[in-house]
């Protein structure tokens, strides 16, 4: 696997649903990576709350404003993915969605959680796979489009490219997407 840089920017979206603003942006992730003999894969992840798109918070103080919002209440994590092939110029995309409900928050949590800065990079202020996990009170579908990349629907995606996922050690035929 090779991170290749992208031009492309992440910026807000008014008026576009957190889902397409999810897929827009992986899409243009992918298309702003640079040109290779390789197979690109870029996603976006977004928390919509209510039909609003919650991205990463600015600063501490918009993360714990972001978790108050969404303490005791369920929201919607939705992380697309976009796969370009660069050998034949096929692009794919997929959104793919997650509910989530956040237990009932106090202050003292928040604050902390807020200030570790563990939430700055991530949508909605949050990442379920570190301390968050203790803030959410139960997902319904899959936990790693939480994560911010749904793992399974993209090996499932990938033989539409003419690639699949094999096991590290697995015997290798031409034009496998290979885990890392």
């Amino acid at each position: 696997m090779t991170l290749i840089p992208t031009a492309y920017e992440e910026y807000p979206l008014p008026g576009v649903s957190p889902v397409e603003t999810a897929l827009r942006h992986a899409r243009g992730k992918a298309a702003g990576a640079a040109r290779s003999s390789q197979l690109i894969v870029a996603a976006d992840t977004v928390v919509d709350l209510d039909g609003e798109a919650l991205g990463k918070p600015a600063d501490a103080a918009h993360a714990r404003a972001m978790l108050r919002r969404l303490a005791g209440r369920w929201h919607v994590v939705h992380s697309a993915y976009a796969l370009r092939d660069d050998r034949t110029g096929t692009t794919v995309a997929e959104v793919v969605s997650t509910r989530v409900r956040f237990a009932d928050l106090d202050e003292l949590t928040i604050d902390a959680y807020g200030a570790s800065g563990d939430g700055l990079d991530k949508a909605g202020g949050y990442g379920i796979q570190g301390f968050a996990a203790t803030l959410v009170e139960r997902i319904d579908g899959d936990y790693f489009t939480v994560v911010g990349f749904p793992v399974a629907r993209f090996a499932a995606m990938l033989p539409r490219l003419g690639f699949r996922l094999l096991p590290p050690h697995a015997a290798e035929p031409a034009r496998t997407a290979r885990s890392a």
